[in-house]
């Protein structure tokens, strides 16, 4: 096993978990730590400690550290005070924990008497061989082992994306969206003031970790600029990263330094730095998980040309301008290609690119034109636009006073079906010919009431929906530049 990879493995897959702060207090961050663990059921031990030993969760919990048996836990999920947590890493340490992830405040953070608190945290953990994660952080999630050790909410579904953020909220607002999208997580970390264990280190065990396709990180500031690049570097002649940056302004530079007590860096330096290391930097949260996800279900493109397939001539022009301004090209409509479609739709259809098939198609024509499009050697990538309408339609019949009545119940059926056949279409088309075909409307996040089969059926195939065309362009093009870069790398 590879030096970071064992490093690392007991804060991601740790024998036994030891909680501190636990209390009778249900708001208490240990007690609610506590509950997440035991309520995602984390496959290992878990040892809450509390002052009075009262039972918590129905659990006994531990007055001592010395009470726990010698190697049945690795890992330290410490909640409690600052002054406390180095009398802690020492006993911890002598029952054979390796690593701690310390969520307590008031370090680095808080003036001079915390930063003395945290060297001396730091020199310790140095001294006793133990990882250290935090302080000042909100926990970690491994879903391989069912663990969520995290002071709040949420756990995201299993996934092949790994998250590191220098913000407990960011880190929190990246798996909200698995939850809201379905594409999952397998690791994340909230890495606080990275008193000891950097983001680079961080970076590295996900780069070397079988399990993760791709790393998702969102950055404030960095302390070892040439360390964060040769690692970046690496990670990302493996797999993509993708990262989200604040403090890009002075006024979020202020607000980064007092979040946690470090400094941002030059952000004209960083583009910089993205570019030589093949970074895939996002402008907001949105794009940054969108990008992730993209790359964790999409096959990479071998080129920039782009072919549009569009229910409605609309949403196929805003999607050619966000193409055209993204730097992809919308190819010309191959000859072949137009005769082949010429004969499945009436003549009104657009007969180029985008292809706005102009409510001609049959029930089986969305399936063989998505086919079609992705099998072409002049395609490099497809974007596939406003699926989903029939089955909004269905909805509005099943809402309303007449259904069942009047034939709704069998068009309603009808049109959820073949909503449901496009999006799973789209993914067969991808998964067919290993080339990027990206679905978008602004339907996955509407009719809430009975949901709608289309964004569902994309979903359950495993791909991301994007909410609007420019959306899935924006995706797009990150593919793209990062396919590019392997390319220059493997040249180089």
């Amino acid at each position: 096993m590879s030096a970071p990879l064992e490093r690392l493995r007991p804060l991601f897959y740790p024998r036994g978990i030891i909680v501190t702060g636990v209390s009778q207090h249900p708001g208490k961050f240990g007690t609610v730590a506590l509950h997440n663990l035991l309520r995602h059921g984390y496959q290992g031990e878990v040892f809450p400690m509390s002052r009075d030993g009262a039972e918590s969760f129905g659990r006994r919990t531990y007055t001592s550290i010395g009470d726990i048996p010698a190697g049945k836990a690795d890992l330290l999920f410490a909640c409690t005070p600052a002054k406390l947590n180095a009398d802690l890493l020492r006993q911890c340490a002598a029952v054979g924990v390796r690593a701690a992830f310390i969520a307590s405040a008031g370090y680095g953070e808080a003036g001079e008497d915390g930063e003395r608190l945290q060297r001396e945290l730091v020199d310790l953990a140095d001294e006793l061989g133990i990882a250290l994660a935090g302080p000042n952080g909100q926990g970690l999630i491994s879903t391989p082992v069912s663990m969520c050790a995290q002071i709040v909410a949420p756990n995201p579904p299993p996934g092949p994306i790994s998250m590191v953020s220098q913000s407990g909220n960011i880190g929190s607002s990246f798996m909200n969206y698995g939850l809201l999208t379905g594409v999952g997580f397998s690791k994340a970390v909230s890495c606080g003031n990275s008193a000891q264990l950097a983001l680079a280190d961080y970076l590295e065990y996900f780069a070397a970790d079988d399990e993760t396709s791709v790393t998702l990180a969102y950055m404030e500031s960095v302390e070892d600029g040439r360390r964060f690049l040769d690692v970046a570097k690496s990670h990302s002649a493996v797999k993509p990263l993708v990262m989200l940056r604040g403090g890009a302004t002075d006024q979020g530079k202020s607000a980064a330094s007092s979040h946690t007590g470090a400094m941002a860096s030059d952000d004209g330096i960083f583009e910089g730095v993205c570019r030589q290391a093949g970074i895939a930097r996002a402008n907001n949260v949105e794009e940054a998980f969108e990008v992730a996800a993209t790359f964790a279900t999409q096959a990479l493109p071998r080129g920039r040309r782009t072919l549009i397939l569009t229910a409605a001539g609309g949403w196929g022009v805003l999607t050619a301008d966000a193409c055209a301004k993204a730097g992809l090209e919308v190819v010309a409509l191959p000859d072949d290609l137009r005769g082949t479609i010429d004969k499945m739709v009436p003549a009104r259809w657009s007969r180029g690119n985008p292809v706005d098939l102009a409510g001609g198609e049959t029930r089986d024509t969305i399936p063989e034109v998505l086919d079609l499009v992705a099998a072409h050697p002049d395609v490099d990538a497809v974007i596939y636009l406003g699926i989903g309408i029939q089955a909004a339609q269905a909805n509005m019949f099943k809402s309303g006073p007449f259904y069942p009545g009047h034939g709704l119940d069998r068009m309603a059926d009808f049109h959820e079906t073949q909503d449901r056949r496009y999006g799973l279409a789209a993914a067969e088309a991808a998964a067919r010919h290993s080339k990027p075909v990206l679905v978008a409307t602004e339907l996955v996040y509407t009719d809430r009431g009975y949901g709608n089969s289309a964004p569902l059926a994309v979903a359950e195939s495993g791909k991301f929906c994007y909410p609007s065309g420019h959306r899935a362009v924006a995706a797009l093009a990150h593919l793209v530049r990062y396919s590019e870069y392997l390319r220059r790398r493997s040249l180089a």
